[in-house]
C-alpha cells in the first residue's frame, strides 16, 4: 500500500499550484501597485510641471485665473483621486545680492511661501541679482486601491523651476 502511494504522481500539479499560487498571486498584485504608484507619481509630477509652465507664460496674473489654473490639476490626474493633491505656485526673485526671495506665492492645499522670505532649499547659481523664476511645488498622497501589498499611503513631492516666458517677472497684483 505505501509503494502505491510512493509511485503515484497523481496531484502532484495541483500540489505544486497550491505551492506556488500565493507567491505568484502577490508577486502580481505587487507589481500592479508599484505601477499605479508610478503613474500616479508621474501624474502628480506632470501636474505640477503644467500648472507652473501655465503661470510662467503669464506677464501677470490675479488670484482667480491662479484658482482656473489650479482647477486645470484636477483633470490633469485623472483617473486619479484629485484630493490628495497639494500644489503651490510661487514667484521667486534674486534680489541684489543673488538672494532667492518670495515675490508672491499661491497654494492649493499647501499654505502659500512668506512674502519678501528666503526660499529655503533653493538650487544655488539658478539665478541671478534682478533675475525671476517661477517655481512650482506638488504634493500627492497615494493610497493604493488594492493595498495589498502597499498598505500604508505615500506621499510624492517635487519641485520645478520654470523661467518666466513673456520676461522679467510673473507679476500678481492680488496674491
Amino acid at each position: 500500500m505505501l509503494r502505491r502511494f510512493r509511485t503515484d504522481r497523481r496531484g502532484v500539479a495541483a500540489v505544486e499550484f497550491a505551492l506556488l499560487a500565493p507567491v505568484v498571486i502577490v508577486t502580481y498584485c505587487g507589481l500592479a501597485e508599484v505601477s499605479i504608484a508610478m503613474m500616479a507619481e508621474r501624474r502628480a509630477a506632470h501636474t505640477a510641471s503644467v500648472i507652473g509652465d501655465l503661470v510662467a507664460q503669464s506677464s501677470s496674473l490675479d488670484t482667480t485665473q491662479l484658482g482656473d489654473i489650479f482647477s486645470v490639476a484636477t483633470a490633469i490626474m485623472a483617473p486619479f483621486p484629485s484630493a490628495p493633491l497639494k500644489l503651490r505656485v510661487t514667484s521667486v526673485t534674486a534680489d541684489s545680492t543673488g538672494s532667492p526671495k518670495v515675490a508672491w506665492s499661491q497654494g492649493s492645499g499647501i499654505a502659500a511661501m512668506t512674502k519678501t522670505a528666503t526660499v529655503a532649499g533653493f538650487p544655488p547659481n539658478l539665478l541671478v541679482a534682478g533675475d525671476s523664476l517661477v517655481q512650482a511645488d506638488v504634493q500627492y498622497t497615494f493610497t493604493s486601491p488594492l493595498r495589498y501589498v502597499m498598505r500604508n499611503p505615500i506621499v510624492f513631492s517635487d519641485t520645478f523651476y520654470l523661467k518666466p516666458r513673456a520676461g522679467g517677472a510673473v507679476a500678481c497684483a492680488t496674491c
